[in-house]
């Protein structure tokens, strides 16, 4: 079964044509102001545009209001919505209301950290395993931040997943080997700096995933 990749946090024009050239399953889009991956609404609609259609749009959002949701997922064309920082319940809440797929994010540090993906079962569509953060950081993920892959070995996955947490074109390869991901997600990783994606680490993740 071959290895796709989600592309996070694209907020230009040439970075997101270097996904989608590139062959990104899915392209996300940030709708969280304090992170420097934010897209407004405007520009959401026009990164949205040049999106074909067998490439999935993602919205990534923390604990979103409605209005928001509403917003994006009009402006984004989202095909799936990704959620921080939001309870079951909650999530079940947004997937019924707004007919969408979501994925929900798990923050991991330790095995019992995986528990959280079967507080999931019901609520969501996949999960997403995250490296989970310092308690005061202001970002639930994008920060580079790896966890042990290991840790999914033998883990029984109640939902279809995507591997996250501080992957990039030298270690996506191991990664994949360890946790037996079928779905990558990188932000961070193919940036030049925090929030600004480079087009070349982009075709190289890509090219690497491609491989596997």
């Amino acid at each position: 079964m071959p290895v796709s990749a989600k592309i996070c946090g694209l907020s230009t024009a040439e970075t997101l044509d270097a996904a989608v050239a590139g062959g990104a399953s899915h392209v996300g889009f940030v709708f969280f102001p304090p992170s420097p991956r934010h897209v407004t609404i405007e520009q959401a609609a026009a990164l949205a545009q040049r999106v074909p259609a067998h490439v999935g749009r993602v919205g990534v959002f923390v604990d979103p209001e409605d209005a928001l949701l509403d917003q994006a997922i009009r402006a984004g064309r989202l095909d799936a919505i990704q959620l921080h920082r939001v309870t079951p319940a909650r999530a079940a809440s947004i997937g019924s209301r707004t007919r969408l797929p979501v994925w929900g994010a798990v923050a991991v540090k330790t095995r019992a950290d995986l528990d959280g993906a079967n507080a999931l079962r019901g609520a969501v569509q996949r999960v997403l395993y995250d490296a989970k953060v310092p308690e005061d950081a202001k970002l639930p993920g994008g920060m580079g931040l790896r966890f042990d892959w290991s840790l999914l070995q033998d883990f029984a996955h109640p939902l279809p997943w995507a591997l996250s947490g501080g992957l990039d074109p030298a270690n996506v390869a191991e990664a994949v080997s360890i946790s037996g991901a079928r779905l990558v997600d990188v932000s961070s990783g193919v940036e030049s700096a925090s929030g600004i994606k480079d087009a070349g680490k982009i075709a190289s993740f890509l090219k690497t995933v491609a491989s596997l």
